[in-house]
């Protein structure tokens, strides 16, 4: 499908795709999504930011996608997006509730938090923070640490890397949210032990579904939950994480 042919066409298609999935999008938040997707072209032709970039591919490859994962988070709860990249499913979440959450926008490549600062400010997304960051090495701040009832990720790394880079940042009795392939089954084999040194579990894996061209894609989400403290030493340095990854 090409793109939209106006801003109506594209309000309408995201109201009634969300509608698919059981989410029910007010006026405000279509307007928000509306414009959040403009910027995301636009600054796309500057920076990379996504290779989405045709209307109907945006509603559904990125918002409809990333919307699955508000089915798990409640209000008030603090939220942190490690490698938020252009912000998915972080701004997502944050278009959703409406201010309900507080989230935390973490990424390494300054030139992405320059564009969600300006997300942030055409938006008025008042309940988001960003930092310019490594993952494994912000995980060892004492104001970041196990600060967080929920983490969320989407595309940042194979599982059994990710839940080294996540999971330090959630506290006792919180979860992560990560949003997988279709390969989901085999990651989460390969990270079978990793749950265990990290002091998390694996709740359960929720699939779904979506139509885009006439091709069906194949999508999870991973519930995890955090039932003890991480040991002090994880996450390791990005060396160490890249040439012996946690089996």
């Amino acid at each position: 499908m090409n793109s939209l042919e106006n801003t109506s066409d594209f309000k309408d298609t995201l109201y009634n795709e969300a509608l698919k999935i059981n989410i029910e999008l007010n006026k405000n938040q279509l307007e928000k999504f509306e414009l959040y997707k403009n910027m995301l072209v636009e600054w796309n032709k500057k920076i990379n930011l996504t290779a989405i970039t045709d209307d109907y591919a945006v509603i559904m490859k990125h918002f409809i996608d990333c919307l699955e994962i508000v089915k798990y988070i409640n209000e008030d709860k603090n939220i942190i997006d490690v490698g938020t990249g252009a912000g998915f499913p972080g701004i997502v979440i944050a278009i959703y509730f409406e201010n309900k959450v507080n989230i935390t926008l973490l990424d390494s490549l300054n030139k992405r938090l320059e564009f969600l600062e300006e997300v942030k400010k055409n938006l008025s997304l008042n309940n988001i923070k960003l930092v310019h960051a490594r993952a494994e090495e912000y995980a060892h701040n004492e104001e970041y640490r196990e600060m967080f009832d929920i983490v969320v990720s989407r595309a940042v790394a194979p599982l059994n890397i990710l839940l080294e880079y996540d999971i330090p940042y959630i506290n006792k009795g919180g979860k992560a949210l990560l949003l997988k392939g279709s390969n989901v089954n085999n990651e989460v084999e390969e990270a079978k032990n990793v749950f265990g040194i990290l002091n998390c579990k694996l709740e359960c894996i929720k699939e779904y579904n979506y139509l885009y061209n006439n091709e069906q894609y194949t999508r999870n989400i991973l519930i995890i939950n955090k039932y003890d403290n991480c040991p002090i030493k994880y996450p390791r340095n990005y060396g160490k994480i890249k040439k012996s990854p946690l089996k």
